[in-house]
């Protein structure tokens, strides 16, 4: 038997937006970002805080849904 994964397309490089206040350092937030023709939610941590509502750009991925992001 033949077992397949799907490959989860790269966010690295991507926008998004965020939709839950990102306070910066250990503390996190959420961002939407567009992948796979439709929007998911992300927890997201930043250096410094970000507000609700700003654009921002996916620097890396952490892993278990969790980004890195800057903002605009």
């Amino acid at each position: 038997m033949t077992v397949s994964y799907e490959v989860p397309e790269s966010v690295v490089g991507k926008t998004a937006h965020v939709t839950v206040a990102i306070p910066g350092g250990a503390r996190p937030g959420e961002v939407l970002v567009r992948v796979r023709g439709g929007s998911e939610s992300y927890i997201a941590y930043a250096d410094e805080p970000v507000d609700e509502g700003v654009q921002v750009v996916i620097l890396a991925d952490r892993g278990a849904r969790s980004l890195m992001v800057v903002s605009l």
